[in-house]
């Protein structure tokens, strides 16, 4: 499934968002070259949670995958000098530090176009590389607040609520690789390299569009957020999630005749579709005291026989057991670079009906450095002339995936 078999990838990402983009392209196949400073990057060292397997960091497992580790001193002049070597010999060169950064180490978009001009150079930063927000921390609550997430998530009885997930940085991780992919198709048609560029802020925004184009266009709403169980302010009744005795279930979109059959409201079924937008607090107030008073299993097989829209509402213990999610084998479990079972969440794309394969775990710091240096023609001396004087580092061998 090397579908960019061919490609290079000079990766001089650090955290979530770039090491994401990065992680796409060496799914699809693309030699891609992680490049670290000697004590590893943002990614390697610090965890959510505080969760650590093996020593290995979530954050690195999550987004390690199927790239080569090399590790130099790029502010040491001999450092500068294998990078202006190997981005030399990529076809893109991706980084997502504040903007100016790379150009402090001269290794921003002019340079690298001066040493290889077919190079494309994607970057990605919390909100682009220019204006007022240019040098503020991007992060991905901070942005969540900014754009607008925060504030339309949750109830309209409770506070602005972050999505759970770091949502920004997954989507801008997206269209980071979805850029480059775009840029290279470009090159191939014109011969040109290409700038592209990806923010945080904006693709919170783009997360967002089918909301934001509804207030954009005269759609409002008296709250900002879900009046009582409904899942946004823009969604008709019962649209959201409900408690049930046990637990929770979602009621998606649909006719009230089934409602009204399913909840033994007759008075339901004289709601027009209008209603469920006009009226949609009156309606979730019927419901949801029918919705509490049985079990999740009583409306899982009434809202499944009467055709109604539904799902039950699962935390990660059951997700993981989930028969759909187990079929597409999303979630897999293999061992890692020391040997420690590591589980990772795959691509998601198939391509002639086949996932992507893991060529490489997350590999240990240096795993590779010794194996690019010799590429880029440096001599088993030179390196071994480096390592002692502390300008790279390397490790003794390297695990692939089984």
């Amino acid at each position: 499934m090397n579908l960019l078999e061919g490609v290079t990838v000079a990766s001089f990402n650090h955290f979530l968002a770039g090491p994401a983009g990065a992680q796409i392209l060496g799914d699809l196949g693309a030699d891609v070259i992680a490049v670290e400073p000697l004590d590893g990057a943002f990614h390697r060292n610090w965890a959510v949670n505080g969760t650590f397997v093996d020593g290995q960091s979530v954050n690195f497992i999550s987004t390690g995958r199927n790239k080569r580790s090399v590790a130099f001193d790029l502010k040491s002049e001999a450092g500068k000098e294998i990078a202006r070597r190997l981005v030399t010999k990529v076809d893109v060169v991706m980084e997502n530090f504040r903007p100016g950064t790379m150009a402090k180490l001269g290794l921003g978009y002019d340079d690298v176009k001066a040493l290889n001009p077919r190079v494309i150079y994607a970057s990605a930063s919390g909100y682009g590389s220019s204006g007022p927000y240019r040098d503020k921390p991007g992060q991905d609550l901070l942005v969540q607040a900014i754009s607008g997430l925060a504030a339309r998530t949750g109830r309209a009885d409770g506070p602005p609520t972050p999505a759970g997930p770091t949502v920004s940085d997954h989507h801008t991780g997206a269209f980071y690789a979805l850029g480059v992919l775009a840029a290279l198709i470009g090159r191939g048609r014109t011969g040109k390299g290409c700038l592209v560029e990806v923010d945080l802020l904006s693709a919170a925004l783009d997360v967002q569009f089918e909301s934001l184009v509804c207030y954009l266009n005269g759609g409002r709403s008296p709250s900002s957020r879900g009046a009582g169980n409904l899942a946004a302010w823009y969604s008709p009744a019962p649209y959201g999630i409900h408690a049930t005795m046990d637990g929770h279930v979602a009621i998606s979109m649909g006719p009230m005749k089934p409602l009204a059959e399913a909840f033994e409201l007759p008075e339901l079924a004289a709601y027009s579709e209008k209603d469920q937008f006009d009226k949609r607090a009156e309606i979730v107030g019927k419901i949801r005291p029918r919705v509490a008073a049985k079990s999740t299993a009583h409306w899982l097989e009434v809202f499944g026989r009467l055709g109604i829209w539904h799902a039950k509402v699962q935390d990660y213990d059951e997700v993981v057991l989930d028969a759909q999610v187990r079929h597409n084998r999303m979630i897999q479990t293999m061992p890692g670079a020391t040997g420690a079972p590591i589980s990772m969440v795959m691509h998601p794309v198939r391509y002639d009906g086949e996932v992507p394969e893991v060529r490489l775990v997350p590999q240990p710091l240096g795993a590779q450095t010794r194996d690019v240096l010799a590429e880029l023609g440096y001599s088993t001396d030179r390196v071994g002339e480096l390592e002692a004087a502390g300008v790279i580092r390397t490790h003794p061998g390297q695990v692939a995936a089984e």
